[in-house]
């Protein structure tokens, strides 16, 4: 060890130069950092749910759209209202990258000829708005009242609220640059009808990529500089000297920077997750710094000179910082099993993150106090090391008697409180619905909440439904179970606003033709009506969205209000099922129930990737202190911050969502770090004789004063997300706070009251 810290020193000017030089010329790669806002990105490549996806858009083209959504108090059928849905559908169509638009005024409209009644026309269902009259649109009106495909989809049922759908082509959603376009060109169009007084929303997968990045980037260029300066701060009122900040600091933005640096180089682009990774470096890089610095100024005050304090803190302080860096990369790297790619990338970028900042901490913080060699006045000389690490702070001697007096009081007070907070686990749900992710005040989530409230369900499911044969969906049978799902569908989930599919053009030719708004018995005369139907269509408006080519597979549109995951797999599990017990079969798709069949994946990242932490960190603590029968007391410190955070979302109503689901592993790789300089310190005392009443005074003398002040940043670091507009980052931060916050708690109180009671004895159990 002095062989290293010397060879520090007397490369110091090499390393206080090389790195921060190192950093400057791999940091010139953040020129090509982009971000991603893609839905593809919380899906693996090899993910069977985005290959399902990707198939079903292979059959039916791609239901991802741009919507845009207004209002008339007086009606949407007026001259004024009308004019603004032609044009704005007009401007659509000639937009890049759309495929088919979809409103009220080109509604492919059914009826028969007034002059000549045998004659059956399908044409807009508005043209020539100037001509109509007030009995024209009073007619109108009613007729489009009886439409049920547009119903509760396109048009509200009190025809106050309409929406524009604005098909993409197949491929369009894979590129953000298109989602920017699209939402540029979307609001371009708003805005130049803005004279009309209305006010518009926009909707669709465009909008909410946008959204993802633009919070994402705003989260970035906000927080991280918040963080750095609150930081910043706190270290300049804890070590009251500009050197403590400027080391700690420096390690920090050196970590975070070439990290960033390297996943660019990678081809990584950043997301809403890895976006906040200079944040949680700051947590992790100023812990080591500041426990190295801290040990430094006990050492230079109590009379050692500069390279003395240098040595004294680098061995006092290199293998609980090394230990301390791999429990919580290993924290971080437990996240790497998920399923969900962001999680993914943030755990192994972070993980790397840990052990790159204790190298530079070991190097870059030695070898600039050996050269600036800060002047910090001596309160006391002593000639022995020994001498040094035996005298206890007043505070210390405070704790200490507090823990010894208390420790049964402690004990039975801790119990108390944490079986309270514990029973809110009962009460905790998971939930990964897209639309939550973002706070009320969002944009987007406003105009998802204003489609939900005027006009009909703002999540759709796309129901494949399998005839088994080759023109099945032709069979009357057929589409009579189609009929019958919809009625048992709507009557066993109230949240389902709309259903649509050809069975309502179907039904609704052989109203006009027949005089009858049922399903045909025949199947010849099906497929007259559908073949009619398809040859009356102008181009762009066919069918094929609709129905594979063989017409084997039939398609289902469902459009359901913003639920909770659990019910949104309670839906898509009872849709499938229904289809079973009929000679067909069904499966959902779309990006909805992607999004709910990822909350296995949230839930498996928050179970799995604890479990693995847990099992690497009481490997590693065992390694460390070579002692399996105090195995509980290394490990219940940092399992009761999880479970006790748990229990408090219960409470706190907050769901389980994948910001939380990254929390846990983090939690225990960042809060291990207390137990390990706790226990390191204590062990070192209780082995050269140290009672107990003298190692827990040693503990917060050397360790746990340290301990504490790294908690408060680490605490305000993450706390600062708890303003972010994006809630996953929200209930991390927040989560993530609360345990910690119990974490430090549970290693200065709980713990020595415990070891009061169990670790009296004039032999230590760690020894």
């Amino acid at each position: 060890m002095n062989k290293l810290i010397d060879n520090i020193l007397k490369f110091r000017w090499f390393i206080v130069i090389l790195i921060p030089l190192l950093t400057i010329g791999i940091s010139t790669n953040l020129k090509h950092l982009e971000f991603e806002g893609s839905y593809r990105i919380w899906f693996g490549e090899d993910s069977k749910i985005l290959k399902d996806y990707d198939d079903f858009r292979l059959v039916f083209g791609n239901d991802d759209a741009i919507s845009i959504i207004f209002k008339d108090e007086n009606g949407i059928l007026n001259k004024k209202a009308l004019h603004v849905i032609q044009r704005m559908t007009k401007k659509l169509w000639a937009t890049k990258y759309i495929a088919r638009v979809d409103s009220l005024t080109n509604y492919q409209y059914i009826h028969a000829d007034k002059e000549y009644p045998d004659d059956i026309l399908i044409e807009d269902f508005i043209e020539d708005i100037d001509s109509l009259t007030e009995k024209n649109l009073q007619e109108k009106k009613e007729a489009i009242l009886k439409e049920d495909s547009i119903i509760g989809r396109i048009l509200s049922e009190d025809t106050k609220t309409t929406m524009i759908v604005a098909r993409m082509t197949p491929k369009a959603g894979n590129d953000p640059e298109v989602s920017k376009k699209l939402q540029d060109a979307a609001q371009k169009i708003v805005d130049s009808e803005k004279e009309s007084g209305y006010n518009f929303h926009l909707s669709g997968g465009p909008v909410l990529n946008m959204a993802f990045i633009t919070l994402g980037e705003y989260d970035a260029k906000t927080f991280t500089p918040i963080v750095l300066l609150v930081s910043m701060i706190l270290l300049y009122v804890i070590f009251r000297r500009p050197s403590g900040m400027f080391l700690s600091i420096s390690v920090v933005i050196f970590t975070f920077l070439i990290v960033l640096s390297v996943q660019v180089l990678l081809g990584y682009r950043i997301n809403n997750f890895t976006a906040n990774m200079p944040i949680f470096v700051v947590a992790i890089g100023i812990a080591d710094a500041m426990h190295l610095f801290w040990i430094y100024l006990i050492g230079r005050k109590k009379g050692l000179d500069n390279t003395q304090a240098i040595h004294y803190s680098v061995t006092k302080n290199f293998l609980p910082i090394l230990f301390t860096s791999l429990t919580t990369a290993v924290g971080f790297a437990s996240l790497g099993i998920s399923d969900v790619i962001p999680i993914k990338t943030l755990g192994i970028a972070t993980a790397n993150a840990a052990l790159l900042a204790f190298v530079l901490t070991i190097l870059f913080v030695p070898a600039v106090l050996a050269i600036i060699n800060p002047k910090i006045k001596a309160k006391e000389i002593h000639a022995e090391d020994d001498d040094i690490s035996r005298h206890s702070s007043p505070f210390a001697k405070k704790y200490t008697n507090f823990i010894i007096k208390n420790d049964s009081k402690i004990i039975l007070a801790s119990f108390i409180i944490f079986s309270f907070i514990g029973i809110g686990i009962s009460f905790v749900k998971v939930d990964s619905n897209t639309v939550r992710y973002f706070k009320e005040e969002v944009e987007f989530r406003k105009s998802i909440q204003f489609i939900q409230d005027n006009l009909t369900g703002p999540m759709a499911y796309e129901i494949v439904v399998d005839s088994k044969e080759k023109d099945g969906i032709k069979s009357p049978e057929f589409m009579r179970t189609v009929e019958k799902f919809y009625v048992d569908y709507k009557n066993e989930f109230s949240d389902v606003q709309h259903v649509s599919s050809l069975l309502d053009i179907l039904k609704k030719l052989n109203e006009v033709m027949d005089n009858s708004k049922t399903i045909p018995n025949d199947k010849n005369k099906i497929s007259q009506y559908l073949f009619f139907y398809t040859m009356s269509l102008p181009q762009g408006m066919e069918i094929n969205d609709r129905r594979d080519v063989t017409e084997r597979y039939f398609r289902i549109t469902s459009s359901v209000n913003i639920v909770d995951t659990s019910l949104d797999l309670k839906m898509i599990k009872w849709i499938e099922a229904w289809w079973k017990n009929t000679p067909y079969t069904a499966k959902t798709n779309g990006q909805t129930v992607m999004f709910a069949h990822m909350q296995h994946d949230v839930t498996d990242t928050l179970i799995e990737s604890i479990l693995l932490a847990i099992t690497a960190v009481s490997i590693m603590m065992i390694l460390i202190f070579k002692n399996l029968k105090m195995l509980p007391l290394f490990i219940v410190p940092n399992i009761l911050p999880i479970v006790l955070v748990v229990g408090a979302m219960g409470w706190m109503g907050i769901t389980i969502d994948i910001g939380v689901a990254i929390s846990g592993a983090i939690i225990i790789g960042v809060a291990v770090d207390d137990t390990i300089h706790f226990f390191v310190k204590y062990r070192e005392a209780r082995k050269r004789g140290d009672s107990l009443r003298e190692s827990l005074e040693y503990v917060m003398t050397y360790a746990g004063s340290a301990i504490i002040f790294t908690t408060i940043i680490l605490c305000v670091a993450f706390m600062v997300f708890a303003f972010s507009q994006f809630l996953p980052n929200v209930n991390f931060g927040i989560v993530t706070t609360i345990a910690l916050a119990i974490a430090v708690l549970v290693d200065l109180v709980m713990l020595p009251a415990i070891l009061s009671k169990l670790d009296s004895k004039e032999k230590s159990l760690l020894t």
